[in-house]
């Protein structure tokens, strides 16, 4: 199963999420979980829950901008 990972405003991967927890999805796109917050149907998931069956999509957005 796999679903659309996207990091709001930067890019989007499909990853695949068999045994993966939210966490796991942040691997494409470099950032630390200490730094996002991660977002099914517009409300926050725990990093260490498991992806749930039925999610399509996951937004991330950086609560931190380097600059």
């Amino acid at each position: 199963m796999s679903v659309t990972v996207e990091l709001v405003g930067e890019e989007s991967h499909e990853v695949d999420v068999s045994g993966k927890t939210y966490a796991d999805l942040l691997a494409p796109f470099e950032v630390s979980k200490h730094e996002v917050s991660m977002l099914v149907d517009g409300r926050p998931v725990p990093e260490d829950q498991p992806v749930d069956t039925g999610v399509e999509r996951v937004r991330i957005i950086r609560l931190i901008q380097g600059g």
